[in-house]
């Protein structure tokens, strides 16, 4: 299978260590990617912010660049999650748009559900809390709601359950919001910080030595917020614990 690799605009600018990642993860269970140099933001700031005719073009620029791909695999649950829930409205009846739709997958979504890898010849000595963002939670259905009182699930769990000397602890509040939110963060930030911060002593309080997640943008809201005051969590996205990385500053 060829696979279109979809690495969102801020990660490439701000996280290339992750992006790399997500690349190597793939190509070490020998798939063919690429990577289309031409791609741009998926436009979900445009979308939180309302500029529906930047969105518009943004959208249809996606999919002429990815439309011929096998599959299309991204390391960002909201990003996925704009392509896959709110291109639509744009989108509906364009040729090729419903098979990109079935063929777009977060990271974790595609090695888990499509691949079902089975294990990742690595190890992770390290105590590790997982982060379920909302978007790749609520809308890809990478877990199951804890608000709806059913039997969970958890693709991200399943995961990281395979990596050899990997302890995953369990938090009290394992699908709270970090506060993150896009554009929330910028208009309540206040709120936006108690937010972080809960999450951050929730991971501390059940032990975790990393943090980790499937969506760099939340990592970066709880990463910023543990530095700037000194908190013992390091912060890695999955991807680059799926491809046997160290934690920042160990060894």
């Amino acid at each position: 299978m060829r696979i279109g690799l979809f690495i969102p605009c801020y990660m490439n600018e701000l996280y290339p260590g992750a992006s790399m990642a997500t690349l190597e993860v793939l190509e070490r269970q020998g798939l063919e990617v690429d990577y289309p140099l031409e791609q741009t933001c998926c436009g979900q700031p445009m979308a939180n912010s309302g500029c529906t005719k930047n969105l518009k073009d943004l959208a249809q620029r996606f999919l002429r660049i990815f439309k011929d791909y096998d599959y299309i695999v991204g390391p960002s649950g909201s990003c996925v999650a704009m392509v896959r829930t709110h291109y639509a409205q744009f989108l509906d009846g364009e040729p090729g748009f419903d098979r990109l739709k079935e063929r777009t997958f977060e990271l974790c979504e595609f090695l888990h559900d499509v691949i079902q890898v089975e294990t990742f010849d690595i190890s992770f000595p390290h105590k590790v809390g997982l982060h379920n963002s909302c978007h790749g939670h609520r809308d890809l259905g990478l877990g199951t709601p804890s608000e709806l009182h059913v039997p969970c699930t958890n693709k991200l769990e399943n995961l990281l359950l395979k990596v050899d000397g990997l302890e995953l602890v369990t938090v009290k509040r394992p699908d709270e919001c970090c506060g993150f939110g896009g554009t929330f963060a910028v208009a309540e930030k206040e709120v936006s910080v108690v937010m972080g911060n809960d999450r951050i002593e929730d991971h501390l309080s059940a032990g975790a030595e990393v943090m980790t997640g499937a969506d760099i943008s939340c990592l970066m809201h709880i990463d910023g917020l543990a530095r700037r005051q000194g908190k013992p969590l390091k912060v890695m996205h999955m991807a680059q614990i799926l491809n046997g990385e160290v934690p920042h500053g160990t060894s």
